[in-house]
């Protein structure tokens, strides 16, 4: 299992806010439906995944029912990280029956949706297993669920690429467009990004060929083919650490990985996935 790489106190902090947003977004002041169940009954539930997956997001799915009854009491049969087979009891919910009911959509939303992520992510990193290149994400997240979903990705085995605009410098098309010159454009990336990494997007060998003789150490092949991924490896000659984007699918991730280059980063990691199927059945229930 790959441990996630966000600090600690960023990861905890936007556990709780994603939980206390998607529970008002929920139930508002109330939910009307748990009204109809009688307040002090209890009772005992299952959640079960009805694919294969690796799951990811057991510490939102314990936060949400804790935050709405801190006496619940949630044992699992997993651990986050695991590969788990269809039909597959993952844990066991007990406690007042209300909040069990009120929490149980916003829970399983966050555990299928993190589980969606880092289960394409494992297909990706086995997908190039044996190659030297690595798995990296990108900004093309969910909104709101940016620190989520990147820990989702490295529960699946791969990289985070920068969490956001403030943590790393990446020179795009638009930012080369909307300055006068490349020169001071290189000059304000430098100032700005002090001791931080500075990334630069090229979109030909020519466009590499000056990054390199520029001295850029960092630089994103964009939309290359597989015949201009091996030319921009050769001429490279290991300068600078190269990363392919763009059109990167499953089926020629293995061919982009054999080029030679260092890094794929991957879109869909994020933002093209399908949700695991997970299920939540009450089997006891107990009326005071």
């Amino acid at each position: 299992m790959q441990r996630s790489k966000i600090n600690r106190k960023i990861l905890n902090e936007a556990i709780q806010k994603n939980i206390k947003m998607a529970l008002q977004e929920d139930m508002g002041k109330i939910d009307l439906s748990a009204q109809l169940i009688e307040s002090k009954s209890s009772a005992k539930a299952y959640v079960t995944s009805k694919e294969s997956a690796l799951i990811s997001g057991i510490p939102w799915f314990n936060a949400t029912f804790l935050m709405l009854d801190p006496k619940i009491k949630i044992k699992w049969f997993i651990k986050e990280g695991e590969i788990v087979k269809k039909n597959q009891r993952l844990c066991e919910i007990s406690g007042k029956t209300r909040p069990i009911l009120t929490g149980e959509r916003v829970a399983l939303n966050f555990l299928q949706t993190l589980s969606a992520t880092s289960t394409t992510t494992h297909q990706y990193v086995e997908a190039i297993a044996n190659t030297h290149a690595e798995i990296f994400d990108t900004r093309k997240t969910i909104p709101g669920l940016r620190i989520a979903q990147k820990y989702a990705v490295t529960m699946g085995g791969g990289n985070n690429q920068r969490l956001g605009l403030f943590d790393q410098i990446l020179i795009k098309e638009n930012h080369i467009k909307s300055s006068k010159t490349m020169e001071d454009l290189i000059s304000l990336a430098l100032k700005y990004a002090k001791n931080k990494n500075v990334q630069i997007e090229v979109e030909n060998l020519d466009q590499l060929e000056k990054a390199i003789k520029i001295g850029f150490k960092n630089i994103l092949l964009d939309n290359f083919s597989i015949k201009g991924l091996k030319k921009a490896v050769l001429l490279n000659k290991k300068r600078a650490v190269l990363e392919a984007s763009g059109n990167i699918t499953i089926k020629n991730i293995k061919k982009i990985a054999l080029t030679g280059v260092n890094r794929i980063s991957i879109g869909s990691l994020t933002k093209n996935i399908k949700a695991i199927d997970l299920s939540m059945k009450i089997e006891t229930f107990k009326s005071l």
